[in-house]
């Protein structure tokens, strides 16, 4: 799987051809620029052109890929991120070659070895025999930031104007091969009932991703299908797939009914990835799965990881896995509790797609993906929707039930918008949407009673529960050893119903759902035996989360 090269890009990857890693550089202050920018991030200078680089490098993490992804590339192979030396944060993914698999480690040295194909000079690397140069000077990132608590920044925290008045979801399952279309009615139509509502009262519309094709079966619905299906009269409407993840389309309806846009915004979600991919394999979705052939050529992020043969979030989420437990000693035993705490509660849950009990021997013997993470470190492919009602707070007369209060969103994102080049890389966007979370509260982590927290890999759920303050940053492995601070009698119950890892991937939008179902007390065999008064969801990982944290009326 190749890229699309072309003007902005050629000097990256034809470069090889002169035997030169060439990166654009600032002339005005010196800057190394990747990928591949019109301006310089530290300087602003558009004075900008190619410069070959030393063409060494370190490992700064890796994942042993074990997933057959193309079929002309056949597993196992190296993925890594590698550190350059001229500049700190000059990063770029690649594959290890010259060595086994077993052999590469965090901080090897390495020098760039070249491959042409088609014309496209991949930039592989191999182990150095010498230690690399120290560069003469390192020009630091002026923008980078780090995460240090900060005063509120809004003169009024408005999305309390804003409730959660009304929850539904349809069938869930896999390879149900229905409508994805009638799945996103069922849930919304639920939801409205829920809410006491009628169609009528809708004026609002919200969605993630939107109406696309690609991958196939990621999105069920766009605003256009649902809006006619319902004959819906809108003052308000949004939706797409450039947001702070999935639950960027509810922070989106939150902000309009807080602004007065729209009264009862009903947001939605919708998958059918279990019909699409049939019997074929997660790699029939995936971006670059059918193989490196034909006339396809990545462009944008892809470009930078398809030709390395790491075209899913599961490589890119192993990769800051394995950094986290080189840096902090994290261990697949620790990461384990939370695809076994989610089998365990999905147990009581009647719409979860795998309830049998799984043990640590399962989880530990069970085929590796991309390393560390294992199949059970996956979410599970499901087709079905979900859908939530957002509210003026002003209108519970009109409800059903007293709604769920949102209490504070967190939505930021400060670091790089980028799986590779974002500045921690032990961490992810979770990190800064939980912090502008707690800087619009004086609610603190111990007030939280349950957390249901996205796992679309098992990692982000560890990411997310560190950035929240569950624990300390590293502390995720400890804070999960065992299983019992997580459990429903734990001191954070966590994902109470079986997450996406058991429950199915409905995308971010079962978290909320659940936090909201758990709040009204209507979990069934699943509730917690004390029901809780204040719930965060958070969704998203890699350079895309939010989070709210919601609170009974």
């Amino acid at each position: 799987m190749l890229p699309a090269v072309g003007p902005d890009n050629e000097h990256f990857w034809r470069g090889g051809a002169e035997g030169e890693l060439r990166f654009l550089r600032c002339d005005d202050c010196g800057y190394w620029i990747h990928p591949p920018q019109p301006i310089c991030p530290a300087c602003l200078g558009r004075s900008v052109g190619p410069q070959a680089a030393s063409g060494r490098a370190t490992v700064h993490t890796f994942t042993v890929n074990w997933q057959p992804w193309y079929p002309d590339l056949d597993p196992p192979y190296v993925v890594a991120i590698v550190d350059l030396p001229e500049q700190e944060g000059l990063r770029l993914t690649t594959n290890i070659v010259g060595c086994e698999p077993d052999d590469v480690f965090v901080g090897m040295n390495l020098e760039v070895v070249f491959e042409d194909w088609e014309g496209v000079w991949l930039p592989f690397f191999r182990p150095a025999a010498t230690a690399n140069p120290t560069p003469d000077e390192l020009v630091k990132d002026s923008s980078s930031r780090g995460v240090a608590e900060r005063a509120h920044r809004a003169v009024e925290i408005g999305e309390r104007k804003a409730v959660i008045s009304g929850v539904g979801q349809s069938q869930v399952g896999r390879r149900i091969y229905r409508d994805p279309l009638e799945l996103t009615l069922d849930a919304c139509l639920e939801a409205i009932d829920h809410a006491g509502l009628t169609r009528a009262d809708i004026d609002g519309l919200s969605t993630y991703p939107g109406n696309m094709k690609v991958p196939p079966g990621f999105s069920g619905a766009g605003i256009a299908e649902v809006h006619d299906a319902l004959r819906l009269e809108l003052s308000w409407y949004s939706g797409g797939l450039e947001a702070p993840g999935q639950l960027g389309s509810v922070a989106n309806a939150i902000a309009a009914v807080a602004c007065g846009l729209a009264s009862h915004v009903l947001c939605f979600r919708t998958v059918w990835e279990a019909s699409a991919q049939g019997d074929q394999g997660r790699a029939a979705v995936t971006m670059g799965g059918g193989g490196g052939g034909g006339s396809y050529r990545a462009t944008d992020f892809l470009q930078w990881t398809l030709p390395f043969g790491a075209p899913s979030a599961a490589n890119w989420v192993a990769m800051m896995a394995q950094r986290h437990f080189h840096t902090f000693g994290t261990t697949r035993d620790q990461l384990a509790q939370v695809a076994l705490n989610g089998r365990t509660n999905a147990a009581r849950n009647p719409k979860a797609i795998y309830r049998d009990p799984m043990t640590m021997d399962d989880y530990l013997g069970v085929r590796m993906i991309s390393s560390p993470l294992c199949l059970y470190d996956c979410d599970v492919p499901a087709d079905g929707s979900t859908a939530v009602i957002v509210s003026r707070a002003d209108r519970g007369p009109d409800l059903r039930r007293p709604p769920v209060r949102v209490e504070a969103v967190g939505t930021a994102l400060r670091g790089r918008p980028s799986w590779d080049q974002f500045d921690d890389l032990t961490t992810m966007a979770v990190r800064d949407a939980a912090a502008m979370l707690w800087e619009r509260t004086d609610l603190r982590p111990a007030d939280v009673d349950v957390a249901e927290l996205y796992d679309g890999f098992s990692f982000i759920t560890l990411c997310w529960l560190e950035a929240l303050g569950f624990c300390g940053h590293g502390e995720g492995g400890p804070f999960l050893e065992g299983g019992h601070r997580i459990a429903p009698d734990g001191e954070i119950p966590l994902n109470t119903h079986g997450g996406q890892l058991s429950a199915g991937r409905l995308h971010g939008y079962g978290f909320l759902h659940e936090a909201c179902v758990q709040l009204w007390g209507e979990g069934g065999g699943r509730q917690l035996p004390t029901r809780p008064e204040v719930a965060v969801a958070g969704a998203g990982g890699g350079p895309l989360a939010a989070a709210l944290l919601l609170t009974c009326s």
